[in-house]
């Protein structure tokens, strides 16, 4: 017998068993399979013709609905190989995986052309085929290379949403809280960084108040020479005051009487041997020299200049929309470097109280009860948000005001200060171009009987008055319209006017009086 069965079977009983995917095997048993040998034993013995039976087809899983054409593949098939060949292309065509048996029936199959049909045994044929799965195995570098990529892509979500949403909700979740939201930043003014920092209106606002502004308040030592009766100079000695930084580039905004005693009488040049150093808060260890880059006696204001840079500038307020009663910081050395950043509080008791100082000119100044001592002169007077509105000058406090202090208002220091930067003086003020004589007055010129008005002691050359020859011992009587009695109301009158503008004045000279036109200059020193 060969692996077909009995040699020259024509005829094999079959069944065709199709198993799919999670189905049990369905065939013949041992008992099954015997029957059968001895049926078809019977049918050789005998020769009996074969019924062709009915294919038999039992499906489990999705192996397909219509097996027309594998039928017809096992009928027609001219050999047992050709039937073989259908039923793996059908199978594969269905695209069926598992285990398929095959046990076919009544195959026709012609071992030789010469034989005689009558001695045609049954033959037998059983093949097992198993289609093994295409599907391979996840390796452990795809799930590695995986997990890798997730964590990046949700980092970079997580990240976008950190970056752009999140801000935008702040606001919201803070409105929800009852939270107020505050925004630290940089400011800008003229081109100069300062620290801007959101103080709350509270009692407590004064540390904040001290952390913003102390940086921009610095110290500034002077060492002045005097001249002997015989013209040689002299050591007078040392003092120090307080400097604001209003400048990033190394300005610094002062009092003109703090560094006075270094300069030349009504110049900005230094007398020799004298020295002007600025202390800065966190480098008390290496002072600055300072220049003069200009002075003002009228305002009492002064600027210096020292080589250095991105230097903390202090933010500027407006004076002019200050009240009465609001909160005041006066930052300083009062005593001082040796009491450098002192801060002392009060409020705003007063505004545009008129002063004079030492020089007969009236200023507007706001008045403080908050401490202003020797040194401070040239320190800050703050609000509460942190904001210079006044430059404070213990030389106007100390004349005869007990418990008062007075700082001059910072929109009129800033124009000051930026025409001085600008021009080394300050523009647009009318010069007259006259000394007068301070001991002349109404009891003088009762005594004298002489008409009561200003002495002239000097007349500057080159100046208006020059120019249109007034002379020393003149008495100025009118100045316009006005008539006049004293220097404040000479210099009163003529700050009404501007450089340029002609005015008549009356001169009393020798017994008589006498009209002449001045055209008023400009002052630049």
């Amino acid at each position: 017998m060969d692996k077909f069965g009995a040699e020259g079977t024509d005829n094999i009983n079959n069944d065709i068993i199709y198993q799919g995917s999670g189905a049990e095997d369905i065939g013949m048993d041992k008992e099954d399979t015997g029957s059968a040998r001895n049926d078809m034993d019977y049918i050789a013995d005998n020769n009996v013709p074969q019924p062709v039976a009915e294919e038999s087809i039992q499906l489990d899983g999705e192996a397909g609905d219509d097996l027309s054409g594998l039928e017809e593949s096992v009928y027609e098939a001219g050999n047992k190989q050709e039937a073989i060949e259908s039923c793996e292309s059908y199978n594969d065509n269905e695209n069926s995986t598992g285990e398929v048996n095959f046990i076919m029936p009544h195959v026709q199959v012609e071992e030789e052309a010469s034989k005689d049909d009558s001695k045609r045994t049954p033959a037998f044929y059983t093949e097992r085929y198993k289609k093994t799965s295409s599907q391979k195995g996840v390796g452990v570098m795809q799930l590695i290379l995986v997990a890798l990529m997730s964590s990046i892509l949700g980092g970079v979500v997580v990240g976008a949403m950190f970056m752009f949403i999140s801000p935008g909700l702040q606001p919201i979740v803070k409105e929800y809280f009852g939270q107020t939201s505050r925004e630290p930043a940089m400011a800008s003014a003229n081109g100069d960084t300062y620290k801007k920092i959101e103080i709350e209106k509270t009692d407590s606002a004064a540390t904040a108040i001290a952390e913003k502004v102390s940086p921009s308040i610095v110290g500034i030592r002077v060492v002045g020479v005097g001249r002997d009766i015989f013209g040689f100079n002299t050591l007078q000695g040392t003092s120090e005051g307080s400097g604001i930084i209003i400048k990033s580039d190394g300005y610094i905004m002062t009092n003109n009487h703090v560094i006075a005693n270094a300069l030349e009488s009504g110049s900005n040049v230094q007398t020799r041997g004298s020295k002007i150093e600025v202390i800065l808060p966190d480098r008390k260890d290496k002072p600055y020299t300072a220049r003069v880059i200009g002075r003002d006696q009228r305002t009492d204001l002064a600027v210096l200049k020292i080589d250095a840079e991105n230097l903390p500038a202090a933010e500027l307020g407006d004076s002019d929309n200050i009240k009465v009663g609001e909160m005041a910081i006066a930052i300083g050395n009062p005593g001082g470097l040796e009491f450098m950043g002192s801060v002392t509080g009060g409020i705003i008791s007063g505004i545009n109280r008129s002063i004079t100082d030492d020089s007969s000119d009236e200023l507007k100044l706001i008045q403080t009860d908050a401490s202003i001592n020797p040194g401070n002169s040239g320190g800050a007077l703050v609000n509460s948000s942190g904001q210079v509105i006044g430059v404070n000058s213990v030389k106007i406090a100390t004349q005869g005001f007990e418990g008062l202090g007075f700082a001059i208002p910072i929109n009129k220091a800033k124009e000051v200060t930026d025409n001085l930067i600008e021009y080394k003086y300050v523009k647009g003020r009318p010069y007259l171009g006259i000394w007068s004589n301070p001991d002349y007055d109404e009891a003088a010129a009762k005594q004298y009987n002489l008409p009561v008005g200003v002495l002239v002691d000097k007349v500057e050359p080159l100046s208006g008055s020059y120019d249109a020859g007034i002379q020393r011992g003149d008495i100025i009587t009118k100045f316009g319209s006005r008539e006049i009695k004293n220097l404040d109301q000479l210099n009163e009158e003529k700050n009404k006017y501007k450089p340029g503008d002609k005015v008549t004045m009356s001169i009393y000279r020798k017994g008589e009086t006498i009209n002449i036109d001045v055209v008023l200059s400009e002052q630049k020193n």
